[in-house]
This record gives structure tokens, C-alpha cells and sequence, in this order.
């Protein structure tokens, strides 16, 4: 398939994973737990708590592929843009149905990629207390098969060079749960050679949504609630 202009680079993400592998273990000591559950190949969505602003970057540097991640577009100000998007990374105007970012994020799915998303929309307690709709769109217009990831510690202590940061060369667990489709007993349509593609076949009307939304909710907060046991954090 022909890449988009403006769509997000692949060897562009792979750029960015080693940027962020080399950043995130030379700085903290991440522990990765279950990234064997993470599909090997084809469209896959991971799923992140979000507490901190390392969240986005620790996921990069520990996911087993690299992620195109959606990113608010308040982000991209300055070097940051260029950066950014150099890296594979999308941006998104979260105050209104940003359709480029629509575009492009189902574009990485329909190439195969793997997909890095906020369900709470913004950071807070990390808690997946508050999902938006926009994972359910995304899992049932594609039919990729979601991952949730718990990210801990980045919140416990501040740095004393860094107050905004975790201290340096502290743990931070990074927890990849089993893989799940956003509807019960949904299948999804893409299987070939070298990987699975794109091309869910579930019903996306509002209610179906919000039914998708109701169950994602519920498996990304057993994933956390078991990491959370399994880490003692």
C-alpha cells in the first residue's frame, strides 16, 4: 500500500522506539512484564493508562514494535513538531473529530502497525476510571485486537534534579495484559501472509460503541488492577 502524504512513517516509528529505548533505560530501569502478549505482526492497538508524562515515551522505548502513538496537538510546538512526526507520531485536536487524525491512525492499522492510544483522552489518575469513545471506534472499525498496558511508578516519587520527573534510575513496571477484541465474539476479518490486516466487521452504530467502550473499560481495569497486585504497586 502506498503510504499517504502526511501519514505517519513506519521506519520513522522504528526511529523513534530506538530513541526511546535508548532514553527510557538510560535514565530509569523499566521492567517489562508480558510483551510476549503483544502480536508479533499485524494491527494492534495498546492501550495505556496515562498518569505521566513519561507514559507515552516509557511505552515506546519497552514495546516490542514500534507504536504510533496519537499525541495531543498541543505537543507539537516548536523542534517538538518536526520531531515528532518524524518519529511516526500523530497528532490529534482533541476539542473537535480531528478526521486527518482519524484518517492516519486507521491508516496505520490498515498497514499493519501497531497503534499507541490514551482511552482516558488526557492524563490523570491513571486509573481508566473515564474512557472515550475513540478506542471503540478505532478497535471495531478495524477489528485490531487491543493490549492493555499499565504503566507504574512514574508517579510515586519526584526527581530531586527533575521535580517533574521520576528519579533518575528508579523502576518503573511497564505491565502488557492478554489481547482482546472490542466486541464479545466479535472476528476479525483480516488474515494473510506476513501478518493480519485491518478490516474489522463489527457493527459501529452508537449503541454498539458504547457497548464496545463498556466492555474495554472493564478488561483494561482487571489489567490494572492485576499489575497493580502482581508489581505491589
Amino acid at each position: 500500500m502506498t503510504q499517504a502524504t502526511g501519514s505517519p512513517s513506519p521506519r520513522g516509528a522504528a526511529v523513534g522506539r530506538g530513541i526511546g529505548i535508548g532514553l527510557m533505560y538510560g535514565l530509569w530501569k523499566p521492567r517489562v512484564l508480558g510483551a510476549w502478549r503483544v502480536p508479533a505482526a499485524g494491527p494492534v492497538i495498546l492501550a495505556v493508562n496515562h498518569s505521566h508524562n513519561i507514559d507515552g515515551p516509557m511505552l515506546m522505548g519497552t514495546a516490542p514494535r514500534p507504536v504510533h502513538f496519537l499525541i495531543k496537538k498541543e505537543a507539537f510546538v516548536g523542534p517538538l513538531d518536526p520531531f515528532l512526526r518524524g518519529i511516526g507520531q500523530l497528532k490529534v485536536d482533541r476539542t473537535t473529530v480531528d478526521r486527518t487524525a482519524i484518517t492516519h491512525a486507521l491508516g496505520v492499522l490498515e498497514n499493519g502497525g501497531a497503534l499507541g492510544i490514551f482511552p482516558e483522552g488526557t492524563r490523570g489518575e491513571g486509573d481508566f476510571a473515564s474512557l472515550r469513545a475513540g478506542l471503540a471506534y478505532f478497535a471495531v472499525r478495524s477489528g485490531a485486537p487491543i493490549v492493555p498496558v499499565a504503566v507504574l511508578g512514574s508517579t510515586e516519587r519526584s526527581g530531586r534534579l527533575i521535580s517533574a520527573l521520576p528519579p533518575l534510575r528508579s523502576r518503573v513496571d511497564v505491565v502488557f495484559g492478554d489481547a482482546f477484541e472490542a466486541q464479545e465474539g466479535a472476528r476479525s476479518s483480516y488474515e494473510g501472509g506476513g501478518g493480519r490486516r485491518a478490516g474489522g466487521s463489527g457493527r459501529r452504530t452508537r449503541k454498539a460503541l458504547d457497548e464496545a467502550t463498556v466492555r474495554i473499560q472493564a478488561r483494561l481495569t482487571a489489567h490494572l488492577d492485576e499489575a497493580r497486585r502482581f508489581t505491589g504497586r
